[in-house]
């Protein structure tokens, strides 16, 4: 059966290769959202807020809440390091990214690319209206801020940039080295980029908690939409077709 589209052993064996790990994926996707509703409630009630001034408060000096701890040159790095979760360079990365994909003709995950992460930074921007909690103001913020607080904004759309993107391109490497780099890459940016909002004093913990949490399962929806419905080639020779694979 030369145009049997699940291989050589049909259906069954397309689900023996795939459901299982789709089963996980889906247990995983369905615990950050219920994950995500918990933190929401708490926030909501005041229940961390305890938790949340106290972790800002021991990353101040004691006498003086406007210094943070640690040497002046950290202070510097990680204004650098939230840099990269503001919207200027995600949506450059987002674009360049885009067209490199367009230019090495995977097309389809180009487009769901530019999608998902366009409606990983909506969601983001609606959850934050949804909640309307206040930044804190326990202590000094060290960069400026205008927005509400949950989740955070950079923690949320970092995740929602850099895990769709590490998870989305991995599936477009043949080698396996080349995938999992990627993804750990996405990963450390995120969480650096969320701890340098706790860092600065402009989110409570809780809130970059919210962030990644809601991006991480955004990420991970993505990443199983295009798992399951979007065949890629990992050759860098054209197009997916004749050997094409589904997203893995």
């Amino acid at each position: 059966m030369k145009n049997q589209p699940f291989g050589k052993s049909g259906i069954p064996g397309w689900l023996n290769r795939y459901e299982p790990l789709l089963l996980v994926m889906f247990a995983a996707l369905s615990g950050g959202i219920l994950l995500f509703i918990y933190l929401t409630g708490e926030v909501l009630e005041g229940s961390t807020r305890g938790f949340d001034e106290a972790i800002l408060l021991a990353l101040r000096q004691p006498g003086n809440l406007s210094v943070p701890i640690g040497p002046g040159w950290l202070t510097h790095a990680v204004k650098d390091i939230t840099s990269l979760g503001g919207m200027t360079v995600l949506a450059l990365m987002t674009v360049l990214v885009t067209i490199y994909l367009l230019l090495d003709r995977q097309r389809a995950i180009a487009v769901f690319v530019l999608a998902s992460v366009l409606g990983g930074w909506g969601l983001s921007a609606a959850l934050k209206i949804g909640v309307a909690r206040p930044r804190p103001d326990i202590v000094p913020h060290l960069v400026e801020v205008h927005d509400l607080s949950f989740p955070s904004g950079h923690a949320m759309v970092s995740a929602v940039t850099y895990l769709t993107l590490a998870a989305l391109i991995s599936g477009t490497r043949p080698h396996r080295s080349t995938r999992i780099f990627t993804v750990a890459a996405g990963i450390l940016l995120t969480l650096m980029i969320g701890a340098s909002r706790i860092y600065l004093g402009v989110h409570y913990p809780t809130d970059v908690l919210g962030g990644w949490c809601a991006g991480a399962t955004w990420a991970l929806g993505c990443w199983i939409v295009a798992r399951r419905f979007i065949a890629l080639s990992r050759n860098g020779n054209g197009p997916a077709g004749s050997d094409a694979t589904p997203f893995e």
